[in-house]
């Protein structure tokens, strides 16, 4: 299966949104929002380009995956969300392209560590551990196991502490 990440481009914005839309479409712990969430993003001011990544595979998109900038103390950090991808390619290995995508440039940016609030089975798989084992709380109630962070850098996460501050773009609908 040949599957090309890339980032976004203006014209994919439509397309992100029905993949992202239909991805949640029967998701259990899901507000259903997540399409409408990828567009508010797009137009915060936490915003990354290069971190808005696409999945194609034969011309279509498949797969898209979003890392904003958070706070957490005096710390700039990435927040993974939402990674989606189109019922009929789950379980071939395109979220792990996208998250390590992801992950290696926000490396080359500069960037020392990530959060997801996510499924415990499958971001440890990625080197996300616990947030509270570094020291990082979620502003809203949420579960230890769900809660996460990884090390994008040797130690990158040594001197982070507090709660996260998302964009407020999180909280609107």
């Amino acid at each position: 299966m040949n599957i090309k990440i890339r980032q976004e481009n203006m014209e994919d914005v439509n397309e992100i949104y029905h993949v992202v839309q239909k991805s949640f479409e029967e998701a259990l712990y899901s507000d259903h929002d997540e399409h409408n969430l990828v567009n508010r993003l797009r137009n915060s001011k936490n915003y990354i380009p290069e971190l808005s990544l696409v999945a194609e595979y034969e011309g279509k998109i498949v797969g898209h995956i979003l890392f904003t900038e958070i706070k957490v103390g005096d710390q700039t950090l990435i927040a993974l969300a939402p990674l989606a991808v189109i019922k009929e390619m789950q379980n071939k290995g395109i979220g792990k392209l996208l998250i390590m995508e992801g992950h290696n440039i926000a490396a080359q940016l500069g960037y020392k560590g990530s959060v997801v609030m996510g499924h415990n089975l499958y971001y440890p798989k990625f080197g996300y551990k616990k947030a509270s084992q570094y020291g990082i709380e979620a502003p809203f109630d949420v579960s230890d196991e769900h809660f996460m962070a990884v090390e994008l850098m040797e130690g990158g996460l040594s001197n982070v502490h507090g709660v996260v501050e998302y964009a407020k773009e999180f909280f609107e609908k």
